[in-house]
C-alpha cells in the first residue's frame, strides 16, 4: 500500500519546453504516487504529449528536472526506459499476426523466457484469450487498445505512460480500455494517464491536474477540485439519460447508474 513517506515515482519540476519560439511547457510541477492512476487533463495543444515525451526521454527539456523511479530522465535515461513502457495515441499493433503472436513478439524481443506462456497469460488477464489466435487486424478498436496495453505490460514495468489512450473509439471501446486501466493500477503499476475527455480522468485517476496553456492551474482529487467551486446548490429535477446511457443501453453494454428507470421523479414540494 502505498504511504505519504513513500518517494514518488514520477516528479517533475520546473519543466519547460519550447518549439522554435514557440513556449509549450511553461514551468510544470507534479507528484505521481506509486500504484496510482495520475490524469494530465488538458484540451489539445495544452503540452500533455510533450511532457510524456520528456518523462520517456524521447524529448529533452530546455529547463527543470524530471524523474522516473528516481532515474534522471536527462542523465539515466537508460534506466528510465528500462522502467517504464510508453502507449501512444495510437495502437501500435502488427495487425497481420495474431494477438498471442503480438504478444510473443514483443517477449522474444525482450529475450523472455517461454513468451508462450506469457502472452497467455495477459490474454487471460485482458480478456483477449478467445480472439487470442486471431489476426489482430481483425479486431476491434477497443480490443486492439487492450492488446496494445497488455503488450506495454511485457516485462513489468513498473510504470506506464497512456498518452489519449482512447482517442477515436466508440463509448462502448472506452469502457473496456478504462477497465484495462483499472486492472493495471490494482496490481500495483503506476500509470500516468493523458486525456482531454473530462470524464475519463474523472472515472479514471486518484489525482487530476489540469495543462492549461503550458502550466498546470490546478492539480488534486476530484473532491479537491469539485471544492474549488461554490458549494452545489440542491435542485430536485428528472434526470434523464445521456446519449452516451442510451448507446451502451441499446447495444448490450454495461449498466450506468444515470438509466432513466433509476431516475429521481421530481417531488410535489419543490423548493
Amino acid at each position: 500500500m502505498t504511504t505519504t513517506t513513500d518517494p514518488p515515482a514520477i516528479r517533475v519540476q520546473g519543466l519547460e519546453k519550447s518549439y522554435g519560439d514557440l513556449p509549450v511547457l511553461r514551468g510544470v510541477d507534479f507528484d505521481v504516487a506509486p500504484g496510482s492512476i495520475f490524469a494530465l487533463l488538458g484540451s489539445n495543444g495544452a503540452g500533455k504529449t510533450t511532457a510524456v515525451r520528456i518523462l520517456s526521454t524521447l524529448l529533452k527539456a530546455d529547463r527543470g528536472t524530471a524523474t522516473v523511479q528516481g532515474f534522471d530522465v536527462a542523465t539515466r535515461g537508460a534506466d528510465v526506459r528500462e522502467s517504464i513502457s510508453l502507449t501512444g495515441q495510437f495502437a501500435a499493433v502488427d495487425e497481420i499476426l495474431t494477438g498471442r503472436e503480438n504478444l510473443m513478439l514483443v517477449a522474444e524481443l525482450r529475450h523472455l523466457r517461454r513468451p508462450g506462456e506469457i502472452a497467455d497469460a495477459l490474454l487471460a488477464r485482458f480478456s483477449l484469450t478467445e480472439a487470442g489466435g486471431r489476426r489482430a487486424g481483425t479486431y476491434s478498436g477497443g480490443m486492439r487498445r487492450r492488446l496494445d496495453i497488455a503488450m506495454s505490460l511485457i516485462g513489468s514495468p513498473p510504470v506506464i505512460f497512456l498518452d489519449e489512450p482512447t482517442t477515436g473509439l466508440d463509448p462502448q471501446a472506452r469502457i473496456e480500455v478504462w477497465d484495462a486501466v483499472r486492472e493495471l493500477a490494482s496490481t500495483g503499476t503506476t500509470v500516468l494517464l493523458t486525456t482531454q475527455y473530462l470524464d475519463e480522468a474523472e472515472q479514471l485517476a486518484d489525482r487530476i491536474a489540469v495543462l492549461h496553456d503550458g502550466r498546470i492551474i490546478a492539480e488534486g482529487t476530484l473532491a479537491e477540485l469539485k471544492g474549488l467551486l461554490p458549494p452545489a446548490r440542491v435542485e430536485y429535477v428528472e434526470k434523464q439519460p445521456t446519449l452516451e446511457e442510451v448507446f451502451l443501453a441499446l447495444v448490450g453494454g454495461p449498466p450506468t447508474p444515470g438509466d432513466a428507470d433509476t431516475a429521481t421523479p421530481p417531488t410535489s414540494q419543490e423548493q
